[in-house]
């Protein structure tokens, strides 16, 4: 299903944005997505940022935590029940797969699981060539750029610098 917003006149006026349309005609494209497990998206800084996912009943050997080509994959797959009989089951023991869409330079630093919430610790680490830098402005001879020259004129400045070397 097309997006209801065009976005060819932005693709025509810019370069290596093609990743960012297409996120956004996917997300626009109305499909549904499954709200399992819950989780909260923290900014804590300028470069700083924590997930919370709810996974009671995970188990660390249950979930698994992958960050591949801007994307973090956090999915969790339950084991065989012990034969346990159940009379209700309230906690969620289903399978799932939740997907973040990271920016460029942000890289995960760290995850924890305790009582029930998987916290995911994330940062932006912008590499130094990428940073503002201030140029400094020399102080040296002004240059003036000469002119374009047609053939002979440019014949005659070069014979004309031979002679005074």
């Amino acid at each position: 299903m097309p997006s209801a917003f065009d976005f060819a006149p932005f693709r025509r006026s810019t370069v290596g944005f093609d990743r960012l349309f297409e996120l956004l005609e996917n997300s626009a494209s109305g499909q549904s997505q499954d709200n399992y497990p819950p989780f909260d998206l923290v900014k804590l800084g300028d470069n700083e940022f924590h997930i919370s996912l709810a996974v009671a009943g995970f188990t660390q050997d249950e979930i698994d935590i992958t960050a591949h080509q801007n994307q973090l994959i956090v999915s969790g797959q339950k084991r065989e029940d012990n034969g346990a009989t159940y009379i209700h089951r309230g906690i969620a023991n289903r399978s799932f797969e939740r997907r973040f869409g990271l920016a460029d330079h942000i890289t995960v630093t760290g995850a924890d699981l305790r009582d029930g919430l998987l916290s995911i610790e994330l940062t932006r680490e912008i590499p130094e060539a990428m940073k503002p830098r201030k140029i400094d402005i020399g102080r040296g001879e002004t240059h003036q750029l000469d002119a374009p020259l047609g053939d002979a004129e440019r014949s005659k400045k070069t014979s004309k610098q031979l002679q005074d070397a």
